[in-house]
């Protein structure tokens, strides 16, 4: 294997230029004449608009125009529409409102657009901004999840006085109803997962160019999903050919699954410059971005389990509350965690259970994925359940995993709510995660934090996740050119997770090639014929195994051209390393040497077409199963309440692993986004007014280098065999695993206090007041 190969520690080759600012983010996207927009939003949870007087803006300097909620109908763009469909718990039609791109009768949450102000420069354009009246006549709001269906909760929509949008159900729910019934023992938790926004460091933005003489529009956006945007504004908003549109994705600064494909900052910006008839660019400004962004998580999960006399798990309920937020503009507001809640029965043997899970409305902006998509939520909930039934029934914790976890001989195994584990060492991973993280030395480091008036916690969490979803392909293009040079091109996005090291290091073991002599495409729909973007895990799984496929396709062309070039029987040739060689002979040609001779007629077999590029599209007929385990200690200050993180080690099983350096940065920062949210990030609301409480960050924590430690990560793979790569996915591994493991860290450090209740963000104050509850009896 080369040193480039799949599994060598490769150094990043896009870090060169990012960190030099050679990066070509949305902000460094610039036209002639372009103007500027800016967003007017409603300060308001919830209020009919009266009127909107635009009159004295218009007259701002500089103003070029100022479009509303009208403008936009008159026209007669579309709005896009959810395809999953799925019934209300009475059976009748799911309740979907569309988000709509300008707000004219009502607005439904802080943030909700009311006008688009487009001028010369920024600053004109808010000047003009802050010129427009809207007449409000405020009304009631509900932002809280546990009230937003109990009694007299204010309707977000007329039309759905409950609130409930729609509800999803999974599992045998006789089956369970007999295992609870049966059980020697059960255990009920209420375990609230707090909203979340993903806060990367570069904040959305859009410009929409429009080129008259083709008749075509021009998106630059920092987008995940670059073709999906592309067919949903043809399709669904503009009603135009997909040719008539080029979506272009540069570099992005973090999107986490935030960044998705149905904002309407998008088409509002390509209308306005097909109107315009010049370019229009927004930008996003940080204290803009809470309310412009939709979040992440925001449910409440009543969770049951059953155990019998032995302790062994016979049943699990959950009726799970999610929080979607005041619209449903597309099916992303229903993925999470409706589509990945199936892995809430973990890494154990559980025969029978039933999960509901219940979307509703709320004066908030829209839910959608964000790192892990339903995957922490559902690991979160199993695993603090099984901390908290070892408390009550005082048996180690340890032992009470072990006793339930699947063993390899198990699998294949399909649980009861459907996942299908194909492969995985659990027990194996626990074993090298407790050794790692010095078990036997905990206790004396309890009794030192102990001497030193503090408290010690262990967290012991073991986590699996759906990944790689089968819904949706990927597409890969190997394009040499006449002078023996590649050019790769990627259906998926890199939005800094290393895509390009990755892929080259996927075409350097297939196919030999330096990576120097590859140029490196993504995100831009001209260029690169079909991908469905970057999200769940997939890339290294579905759109590294296009490119294995492509470049398989690459080495049976060019078997027939080593073949003619060497006088040999296509049959004698075989490859390895980037050579073409006749079998039991010195006699050989590289790969280089035969794309050259691709191009030349006169050196190619009769009927041969010229040319050496391949493209496949792959879809992997199962889901993968990434799983760990994350052992986490902390040290609590009883007297503040303060946490810290003193030690974290993980043990990952992603599959294959294509580049150790790499996932050790996806798990890093997978945990630390995990960490935050556990200790310090919430989206917060006034519950009576319904203002935005944590719009920037002034008030929406943020975790820092001081709020984590040192980890230790290491691996153990167990390649699948789903996919030719073996690779599992492991860009949610460290938020899926570290969410229960800090807050069980947590509770264990809390529990000689007698604190058994705690959500999350477990701040200093919430902390604090938990210990002077639990003291006060």
């Amino acid at each position: 294997m080369s040193k480039y190969g799949i599994g060598q520690p490769v150094l990043r080759f896009e870090d060169a230029r990012l960190i030099q600012g050679q990066g070509r983010y949305i902000n460094d996207v610039n036209l002639h004449g372009q103007a500027y927009a800016v967003f007017l939003r409603s300060p308001h949870a919830h209020a009919h608009i009266r009127s909107i007087d635009t009159s004295a803006a218009k007259l701002s300097p500089g103003v070029v125009a100022i479009y509303t909620g009208g403008d936009y109908a008159a026209d007669g763009l579309g709005m896009p529409k959810v395809s999953m469909q799925r019934k209300r718990p009475d059976g009748s039609p799911m309740f979907a409102p569309a988000r709509p791109a300008l707000c004219m009768d009502r607005v439904r949450y802080v943030g909700d657009p009311v006008a688009m102000v487009i001028a010369e420069t920024l600053a004109e354009a808010k000047d003009a901004m802050e010129m427009i009246e809207v007449d409000y006549a405020p009304l009631p709001s509900v932002t809280n999840t546990g009230e937003a269906t109990g009694p007299g909760a204010p309707p977000v929509w007329n039309e759905c006085p409950d609130n409930i949008s729609n509800f999803t159900e999974r599992g045998n729910k006789a089956a369970t109803e007999a295992a609870f019934a049966n059980a020697a023992r059960v255990f009920r938790r209420r375990y609230v997962v707090t909203r979340v926004h993903a806060q990367y460091m570069e904040p959305r933005g859009t410009l929409g160019v429009y080129d008259p003489g083709e008749d075509r529009m021009t998106l630059y956006a920092d987008v995940q999903y670059p073709h999906r945007v592309r067919q949903m504004l043809a399709q669904s908003i503009f009603r135009v050919p997909e040719s008539k549109l080029r979506v272009i994705s540069g570099d992005v600064g973090g999107g986490f699954g935030t960044k998705g494909w149905q904002y309407v900052e998008h088409r509002l910006t390509l209308w306005a410059a097909r109107k315009l008839r010049r370019p229009v660019k927004w930008t996003c400004e940080r204290s803009e971005a809470v309310m412009a962004d939709e979040h992440g998580r925001d449910n409440i999960g009543d969770i049951e389990i059953a155990l019998d006399a032995d302790n062994r798990f016979v049943g699990l309920r959950l009726h799970m509350l999610a929080n979607i937020g005041a619209y449903v503009g597309s099916d992303r507001n229903l993925l999470s965690p409706f589509g990945m809640i199936g892995t809430v029965s973990g890494v154990y043997r559980i025969p029978a259970a039933y999960v509901q899970v219940v979307g509703l409305l709320s004066n908030t902006n829209p839910t959608a994925p964000y790192r892990g998509a339903g995957r922490p939520e559902a690991i979160y909930l199993i695993e603090r359940l099984i901390d908290d039934v070892a408390r009550e029934l005082g048996i180690d914790r340890i032992e009470l995993r072990r006793r339930n976890m699947l063993p390899p001989s198990s699998l294949p195994y399909q649980s009861p709510l459907g996942p299908w584990y194909d492969c995985g060492e659990f027990e194996k991973n626990l074993d090298m995660a407790l050794k790692l993280a010095d078990i036997d030395g905990f206790a004396d480091r309890r009794a030192i934090s102990k001497a030193n008036g503090k408290l010690r916690g262990l967290g012991i969490v073991n986590a699996i996740e759906q990944a790689a979803g089968t819904a949706q392909p990927e597409y890969a293009e190997v394009r040499f050119n006449p002078s023996g040079s590649v050019t790769l091109l990627m259906g998926t996005k890199a939005q800094g997770q290393g895509h390009e090291t990755m892929f080259k290091q996927i075409l350097n073991e297939r196919l030999g090639i330096d990576p120097a002599d590859v140029q490196y495409i993504d995100g831009d729909t001209d260029r690169v014929a079909f991908g469905m973007g970057t999200n769940g895990s997939r890339s290294t799984v579905i759109g590294g195994s296009a490119l294995f496929t492509a470049a398989g396709k690459v080495i049976e062309k060019g078997k027939k051209i080593a073949a003619h070039l060497l006088e040999a029987g296509q049959e004698d040739i075989e490859f390895a390393d980037g050579i073409f060689k006749v079998a039991g002979t010195d006699r050989a040609v590289s790969l280089k040497q035969v794309a050259i001779a691709s191009f030349q007629s006169a050196r190619l077999p009769p009927g041969l077409e010229m040319g050496l590029y391949e493209n496949a599209t792959y879809l992997p007929t199962k889901d993968t199963y990434p799983n760990g385990c994350h052992v986490c200690e902390v040290e609590v200050d009883p007297d503040t309440g303060q946490v810290r993180l003193d030690r974290y080690s993980v043990v990952d099983d992603v599959g294959t692993v294509i580049n150790p350096i790499g996932l050790k940065g996806q798990i890093h920062g997978g945990v630390a986004q995990g960490v935050g949210q556990i200790l310090m990030e919430q989206v917060v609301w006034d519950r009576e007014s319904g203002q935005l409480l944590t719009a920037s960050f002034l008030d929406y924590a943020m975790p820092r280098a001081d709020s984590l430690t040192a980890m230790e990560v290491k691996s153990n793979p167990v390649p699948t065999k789903f996919n030719p790569l073996g690779a599992k996915g492991a860009g949610e591994a460290g938020t899926v695993g570290a969410m229960p493991a800090v807050m069980n860290a947590v509770m264990d450090a809390l529990a000689p206090l007698g604190v058994r209740e705690l959500d999350m963000p477990a701040t200093s104050n919430r902390v604090w007041s938990a210990i002077r509850r639990a003291q006060a009896g």
